[in-house]
């Protein structure tokens, strides 16, 4: 992470809980506040006029589709699915501008599971900088608000 322009990383500690790190970012996703689809809106009206990629809404996961059903290579939501673990899922998007990963990993305590969300970002120009510049602090509010909704789940 040395080399990275951003990264971060929210977790929650949560009761007993089954669910595989696919499940937990699937639900994660799929309860997506509606505030954060409506910035997701407008961040793909304005992107659009500047040549970066509509990635849709956030919360746009094929509700049908079970996460075993997944594979490395599919789409889930906004980012595409590079590794599958037992104990992490990594998922990541990459364009001209930048690379984003977001690894979510579960961790198994006798009294619940600690699921960890950590974003890592990686510029290739300034048009990334600028991007950024704009995304860092409304990073900074949407991803606990997203990860915090683990726990009405």
């Amino acid at each position: 992470m040395d080399t990275a322009y951003f990264h971060d990383c929210y977790s929650v500690e949560l009761p007993v809980d089954e669910r595989s790190p696919l499940e937990l970012y699937l639900s994660v996703v799929s309860h997506t506040p509606g505030w954060i689809d409506a910035l997701m809106k407008l961040r793909n009206k304005i992107v659009a006029r500047l040549g970066l990629k509509d990635l849709g809404a956030l919360s746009h996961i094929d509700p049908g589709k079970p996460a075993q059903d997944y594979r490395v290579g599919d789409q889930a939501g906004i980012f595409k699915l590079l590794e599958i673990h037992e104990h992490e899922v990594v998922l990541g998007e990459t364009d001209k501008h930048l690379d984003v990963k977001i690894s979510v990993t579960r961790q198994d305590l006798p009294s619940g599971v600690v699921v960890s969300v950590a974003t890592v970002v990686h510029v290739h120009n300034a048009m990334g900088r600028v991007y950024m510049f704009f995304v860092k602090p409304a990073h900074r509010i949407m991803a606990p608000a997203t990860v915090s909704r683990l726990t009405s789940r």
